[in-house]
Order: structure tokens, then C-alpha cells, then sequence
């Protein structure tokens, strides 16, 4: 009797995290990130947003790839995240006293490294 409800209360348990993970949506974003630190700094501060599930950086293209929950974020809210973070973000400039603020290997006119 009991593996017969662990076993359905494992199965329910299942169903729920699948269907919270549908509503999921993911944007890509093109930044002016050209290094690790800008990586990470970029990844932590997503990380730390409303709705943001994960997101991923990829400093080759300069996309940063985001999952997210539209009942609690927006496409348009992660992109200001970004450039508040003092990055550009889809042809939109960054905010610039964060990006004055950022080290000198960060800054958008260095050559990526």
C-alpha cells in the first residue's frame, strides 16, 4: 500500500514540475558583453531578476540566451536589466554612468578578449 502511493504521489509530483516548465519562454538578446568577467556579471545579475528561470551568455556571438516566466517578467524588463547593467542590449545603449562604472576590459570599445 505504500509504494502504491509514493508511486502516485512521485507521478503527481512529476506532472506538476513538467507543466510549471511549459509556460517557460526564452528570449535571445545581442549584447556588447567581449569577456568572462562580462559573462558573469551579465549571468548573475539575470539571476537575481523576477521570473528569470536561466540564462546563458555566449560571448562568441555576443547573444545572451534567457528563460524566464512571462506571468513574471517581460522580454522588454531583460533587456533593461542589461542595460542597466551597462550593456547595450538589441541596438539599445547602455546606461551610461553603469557602463562608465564598468572595468576598463568591459567597456564596449575594448576588442574582445
Amino acid at each position: 500500500m505504500k509504494k502504491i502511493i509514493f508511486s502516485l504521489m512521485a507521478a503527481l509530483f512529476v506532472t506538476i514540475s513538467f507543466a510549471k516548465n511549459e509556460d517557460d519562454k526564452v528570449v535571445k538578446i545581442k549584447t556588447t558583453a567581449v569577456c568572462e568577467m562580462c559573462k558573469a556579471r551579465i549571468e548573475r545579475t539575470l539571476g537575481l531578476s523576477k521570473g528569470v528561470k536561466e540564462s546563458n551568455l555566449n560571448l562568441k556571438d555576443k547573444v545572451v540566451t534567457v528563460k524566464y516566466n512571462p506571468k513574471k517578467t517581460t522580454p522588454e524588463a531583460i533587456m533593461a536589466t542589461i542595460i542597466n547593467t551597462g550593456y547595450d542590449a538589441d541596438g539599445q545603449l547602455a546606461n551610461k554612468k553603469a557602463h562608465d562604472k564598468l572595468p576598463d576590459c568591459c567597456k564596449k570599445t575594448v576588442a574582445p578578449h
